[in-house]
């Protein structure tokens, strides 16, 4: 009887592992949901930048790098890939070089490249003909 009891208690235990395991795999699809204290206007941290907009969308969105999230104070040995690999600054430290993570897409599929943190760092320091549009109304197309 006690085989029995161990047997059962021993399959129950790999039930319940085999479930947790499942439990924290990623998966597709979904929703996500934020509960916060506002409704933010836009989805746009680089038009909006107030709490918020970045408490309930920074999890959204990838950035080159980031703080480690269980540190309590930031600091330069707290800062952590996330798009970007690796970095390093040139010689006369007037220039930072980002190696970027390989295999990243777009949600519609498109490959991740340097031109588009190009597009992004032009548009934040008004170098870029196009502008952030915090709500579009209209996306056309070229065809």
């Amino acid at each position: 009887m006690r085989s029995v009891q161990a047997c059962a208690a021993a399959v129950a235990s790999l039930l319940v592992f085999c479930a947790l395991a499942q439990a924290g795999e990623e998966k597709q699809g979904g929703i996500l949901r934020v509960y916060h204290r506002d409704s933010p206007a836009s989805a746009s941290i680089h038009e909006e930048a107030t709490y918020s907009v970045n408490i309930p969308f920074m999890p959204v969105f990838n950035n080159l790098v980031i703080y480690k999230q269980d540190v309590a104070q930031n600091s330069l040995e707290s800062i952590v890939p996330d798009l970007a690999e690796s970095w390093a600054w040139s010689d006369d430290k007037k220039v930072l070089n980002f190696k970027l993570r390989q295999g990243v897409k777009w949600h519609d599929g498109k490959q991740f490249t340097s031109a588009d943190v190009k597009c992004t760092f032009d548009m934040l320091m008004g170098k870029s003909p196009q502008k952030f549009r915090k709500n579009p109304c209209h996306i056309g197309t070229s065809d």
